[in-house]
């Protein structure tokens, strides 16, 4: 007997897939058959994914809510659209364009529709992808030239630290006593005591 089964994928584990799920139940999915990744599409290595393909059958059906479910640029949706319907034999359907729906008894008429559409939006996913790349490279380049600083903020010097830098300068403290005294790495306090503007000559590494 022929199964549906539905993949849902979010990019991240604080997304929520409760948009797709309904859209797989109230298209007949049970719950029990929907396969789900929490990470990026950015390759197939992903475990329900995975454990989906060993699932499908000839002749069972699969329903995503979009089409850049399957990938995230052209090339991998087209490659694993191929693998499903002609690998496996089974067949695709895709709720937000009912287009892009292989199930048997489509003519030749449709199923020739149905892979220039695949194309299209394939393109079009990829394409809306490096837009968004595109403009996030401009943004922070943009947020750079105003000062913006991204990154780690860059860790606060202890109130102590000129105290223990003149120590350190006088010979009363070697640099890992006053590291620890400080509570930070002996190559941080030699960092940040060489950026120092206290003059002195410092006699114990």
């Amino acid at each position: 007997m022929n199964k549906v089964y539905g993949y849902i994928r979010v990019s991240s584990r604080d997304q929520n897939e409760d948009r797709q799920r309904i859209a797989m139940q109230d298209a007949g999915v049970e719950n029990t058959r929907i396969f789900m990744d929490k990470q990026s599409g950015k390759d197939f290595e992903r475990p329900g994914y995975q454990r989906l393909l060993k699932k499908l059958k000839p002749g069972d059906t699969l329903f995503i809510k979009s089409i850049d479910r399957l990938g995230r640029n052209y090339e991998e949706i087209l490659e694993q659209w191929r693998l499903i319907t002609k690998g496996k034999q089974a067949a695709v359907v895709v709720l937000d364009m009912p287009l892009l729906d292989t199930r048997q008894g489509r003519d030749l008429t449709g199923t020739l529709i149905a892979d220039i559409v695949l194309q299209l939006l394939s393109y079009v996913a990829q394409t809306e992808r490096e837009f968004i790349l595109q403009r996030q490279a401009e943004g922070i380049a943009a947020a750079k030239k105003r000062g913006v600083h991204f990154g780690r903020k860059p860790m606060q010097r202890p109130t102590r630290f000129d105290t223990v830098v003149l120590q350190w300068k006088a010979g009363e403290l070697s640099a890992r006593e006053a590291a620890e005294s400080l509570q930070i790495s002996h190559t941080t306090f030699l960092r940040w005591a060489k950026e120092s503007s206290i003059q002195s000559t410092p006699c114990v590494p």
